[in-house]
């Protein structure tokens, strides 16, 4: 689902953008050229109704291809609702001509990305891969759109369906606040609107969907004529318009897919209701406004209205109930609308124990201060400074380029429709925001939603009434959704003029590392840049080592504290003019602490880069040191870590590390710290640790974007002269003896609909020689839906929504670990699954093995490192691991000499299954027996903290 939370979110990223209906009638090809802002494109039309639009980038030699189709929920019918999102997933099976389960694994063996969503309105799909690949992906894409509905097996249906019941668990019913939104959709929208149900749908429909209904489903909307094709990246034009033809010209054209106009509703009353949350520590109160759908020119002026409510420290709503009434650390706000109507939302997550009584009223009292008081001129500049960063931010890679132009396509008729919202939403005035405030909110009922943890009744709105949700309910021993791989489906190919075989690859791109520049201060400040010209923006970094390193064990959470208050003020300037200094460059900057460093981080225009990074040169040598904020932030802290107490990743996550590390090491603890170990954190420990630990002595400076080390060089002096150097010292960590293997603990989250599963082992160091093979070895395990664990637990049984393994990359000595959250009953066969895959990796790692692992890697380098922030991650890297700037190089090199037997050792040497600890978050009553059945009785019982529970 499309969540627009930001006037730049609403008119610049391309996954959020939904619209209104294009009525698509050409019959016969057609073309038009013509070019706006950034984005050239050339649109024609097939004569099967298929719109193309082609765009030429040539930054970096690879492809996306992006296929939008005008079918979401909103097409379902009542008793078969998620269809739409199911038959997203069911496309991604297998098609005729493409081998049984190539799209969900050789796309990635290509060293290509792909994936799909729906959301209300749409479907999408797209794939980015090296352009080696792009007839290959122009093959298996045109073969999923046309030529897939065959293949379609009662067993592949059974499957997929548990594959989407454990997304639904995984993202709705096991998560904190997960039924809000169907409690919205079914008391804002009639019960015959399309938007009275989620895009996920109900479990009971999920299960009752049948190969007719995948059929009709398949047959009504899945026509080429339903869809716009998006091609671009490091293409020509000409031949690629012919590759199309071939590929896609031969597919049948299926029923006009009339658009749905417009169906904005209106409520008579308020609607309060009220639900009590399995996983919720913290009430939260959300407030839903009937507003108008997207493209509608009042959808900007509520946006920007969502900003002044909420956006920032000046704003009324933020005043009144974080600073003055403190009854939450933060209030949201949004405008949020799809092809037929919208929303306008109001959201707090509420301190502990507060009444939700008290947000309404306060709500409401920050509602009238806007009415009464207004806003400045310089909160709409401060708005509109930020939509020409967030523009070119918004298309800065190909696959984002080619969604929005694509979106923009299918839904308002227009892949340059960019330009228009941008030009709209600049020219959102004082009265169109008084006037939206006054048509959409002021005095208009609401549907009201009091979410409140378990026994907590008493926090909810009075005279809420209670919302009635479906909950699933877990049963010991019953184990009825046990799928399998099943028979081939046959069928007879259809016939087609053109070849549909798989094409062979064209010739292989390499990568080749940016040119790097680096240079040291008089200061021992470290500066390296790589100077990329592909949009006109900068992304840099101030990187300081130590972060939670640094903390002292009983105040774990004291570095992250530390970093948050740097955001708060300066010595010159309060809080809110920071803010608004950050705010009118259009730039972006976050302090934030990591295991192992304390990082600024910043983002802004070009021209900007020197009064931006004077604004970080500010906050990191004059902290204000402001005690109001620090009570703040302390207490924000307090409630977001009491809302992550039952939150089932978390805790697995929190005690596996707790494991590993020992009670001794500050690895045992997150680096945002416990409630135990921040509560007695004071204003003079933050100072502390600033003074002692804050230093450019090993520090280093990332620079990214359109500038030259020349321009670089001239705006750090002033850092280069003001921040002096100091020695600080870098504790030694005591690791304990590693005795823990094969043991399996059990965490109890009552009525958990899914398993949370952590296993692994600490393995080895970023420094260490040997971490390029570790990552090398896992990538065929766990890296992507092509990894074994992938295609055993997801494609295989449907026992989850995804699963992985990874070798993390840490100065100490960091885990291997395999991570999925599996359908509570497929807990003990999961668990059972994962050890025979570990046992067995190794030991069957073949020379077929070898040769995909090194193809996936070698490509994927030509994608994984094209936009801003990756390649700030190979600076990052260099500056922290001393690695040469032809690193990625030199670890090609390593790959292509990796032998069987390298491979076979290495997993050997670092993944071994019976060194691994098991660590099994969920539902104790139905699932602990089955635990015990896997580790043969010998479970131990934890707490949610990691105490022994006897």
């Amino acid at each position: 689902m499309r969540q627009t939370t930001t006037l730049a979110a609403l008119l610049l990223t391309a996954a959020s953008l939904a619209a209104t209906s294009s009525c698509k009638t050409a019959q016969k090809p057609s073309a038009t050229k013509t070019s706006s802002f950034s984005l050239p494109y050339e649109k024609f039309v097939l004569a099967n109704g298929l719109e193309v639009v082609l765009h030429e980038d040539h930054s970096d030699p690879i492809v996306a291809v992006a296929t939008i189709m005008h079918v979401g929920s909103n097409r379902e019918k009542p008793g078969k609702t998620g269809f739409a999102h199911f038959f997203e997933h069911m496309s991604f099976n297998d098609s005729e001509n493409a081998p049984v389960g190539a799209n969900r694994k050789l796309i990635e063996e290509w060293g290509g990305q792909r994936n799909g969503s729906t959301w209300n309105d749409g479907t999408q799909y797209y794939e980015v891969v090296p352009k080696d690949a792009f007839d290959k992906i122009m093959w298996i894409d045109s073969d999923r759109l046309g030529y897939m509905i065959k293949t379609v097996t009662a067993e592949a249906l059974a499957r997929e369906i548990q594959v989407v019941k454990n997304e639904k668990r995984q993202n709705y019913d096991n998560v904190a606040y997960g039924f809000t939104n169907e409690v919205l959709r079914k008391n804002l929208y009639p019960a015959d609107h399309p938007y009275n149900w989620t895009v996920i749908g109900s479990l009971p429909d999920l299960q009752a969907a049948t190969l007719a209904d995948v059929q009709e489903f398949y047959h009504q909307y899945y026509g080429p004529n339903n869809a716009t094709l998006v091609i671009s990246g490091d293409i020509n034009i000409a031949e690629t318009k012919a590759k199309v033809e071939r590929w896609f010209g031969e597919i049948k054209k299926g029923p006009e897919v009339k658009p749905l106009g417009p169906r904005p509703v209106t409520l008579t009353e308020v609607k309060s209701l009220y639900l009590e949350d399995n996983f919720a520590r913290l009430p939260q109160l959300q407030m839903v406004f009937p507003s108008i759908h997207e493209y509608h020119r009042d959808t900007y002026a509520l946006d920007v209205l969502s900003q002044l409510l909420a956006g920032n420290r000046n704003s009324p709503l933020y005043k009144v109930i974080v600073e003055e009434q403190k009854l939450a650390p933060n209030v949201n706000t949004y405008q949020y609308s799809s092809e037929l109507a919208g929303e306008f939302i109001l959201q707090v997550r509420a301190n502990p124990n507060t009444s939700l009584q008290q947000v309404h009223s306060a709500i409401q009292e920050g509602l009238q201060r806007f009415e009464t008081q207004g806003f400045s001129d310089t909160e709409l500049q401060r708005i509109r400074a930020k939509i020409e960063t967030d523009l070119y931010s918004g298309v800065e890679s190909v696959l984002s380029k080619a969604l929005q132009m694509g979106r923009d396509n299918e839904f308002a008729g227009d892949p340059a429709y960019l330009t228009k919202a941008a030009k709209l939403a600049q020219a959102v005035t004082r009265e169109d925001v008084m006037r939206v405030y006054n048509q959409y909110l002021k005095g208009k009922p609401y549907v009201m939603t009091s979410v409140v943890p378990k026994g907590q009744q008493n926090l909810v709105v009075p005279g809420a009434q209670l919302a009635t949700v479906y909950q699933e309910k877990v049963i010991a021993g019953v184990q009825n959704e046990d799928v399998g791989q099943g028979k081939e489906a046959e069928f007879e190919k259809t016939v087609t003029k053109n070849d549909r075989s798989e094409p062979p690859f064209l010739e292989t791109p390499l990568f080749k590392v940016p040119t790097i520049w680096n240079t040291s201060l008089a200061n021992g400040l470290k500066v390296y840049g790589i100077d990329n010209r592909e949009i006109p923006l900068v992304s840099f970094d101030v990187t300081i080592p130590g972060g939670h390193t640094l903390d002292p064990l009983a105040k774990a959470g004291t570095a992250s504290l530390m970093a948050q208050l740097l955001m708060q003020g300066t010595a010159q300037k309060t809080p809110a003019q920071l803010e608004e200094a950050i705010d009118l460059l259009g730039a972006t900057i976050s302090v934030n602490s990591t295991n192992e460093e304390i990082r600024v981080q910043a983002r802004c225009l070009a021209r900007n880069f020197a009064p931006t990074l004077a604004l970080v040169q500010e906050m990191l040598l004059q902290p204000r040191w402001d005690v109001a904020e620090f009570t703040r932030l302390k207490r924000s802290l307090a409630t977001s870590l009491k809302g992550q107490e039952a939150n089932p990743a978390a805790v697995a996550s929190q005690n596996f590390f707790k494991l590993l590390y020992g009670p001794n090491h500050i690895l045992s603890t997150p680096a945002s710290g416990t409630l135990e170990t921040t509560a007695g954190i004071t204003l003079d420990d933050l100072k502390a640790y600033y003074n002692t630990n804050i230093s450019p002595s090993g520090a280093a400076v990332h620079v990214v974007g359109a500038i030259d080390q020349n321009t670089v060089a001239t705006a750090l002096k002033p850092l280069e002269i003001s921040w002096a150097a100091k020695t600080v010292s870098m504790p030694s960590q005591t690791i304990p003896a590693q005795t823990l293997g094969g043991n399996v603990y059990f965490i109890d989250v009552p009525d958990a609909k899914q398993s949370v599963l952590y296993i692994g082992k600490l393995a080895l160091a970023g420094t260490d020689p040997d971490m390029s093979k570790a990552t090398f070895a896992n990538t065929l395990l766990g890296a992507g839906t092509s990894g074994r664990l992938g295609q055993l637990l997801r494609i295989q049984k449907g026992y989850t929504y995804g699963a992985n393994s990874t070798v993390q990359e840490l100065k100490e000595v960091a885990p291997f670990v395999v991570t999925t959250s599996v359908r509570a009953n497929a807990t003990g066969a999961s668990l059972q699954l994962i050890r025979e895959l570990l046992t067995n990796y190794g030991p069957t790692f073949s020379p077929a093995d070898a040769e995909t692992a090194k193809s996936k890697i070698m490509k994927s380098n030509t994608l994984v490192y094209e936009s801003q922030g990756a390649k700030l991650g190979i600076l990052r890297r260099i500056s922290k691991f001393n690695k040469p700037s032809k690193f990625i190089e030199d670890d090609q090199q390593l790959l292509m000499q990796m032998g069987v037997a390298d491979f076979k050792a290495t997993i050997g040497k670092y993944m071994p299954e019976k060194e691994m600890v098991y660590v099994v978050v969920g539902d104790k009553a139905t699932q602990l027996e089955e635990v015990k059945k896997f580790a043969n009785g010998r479970v131990t019982l934890l707490d949610a903290t990691g105490k022994l529970v006897k």
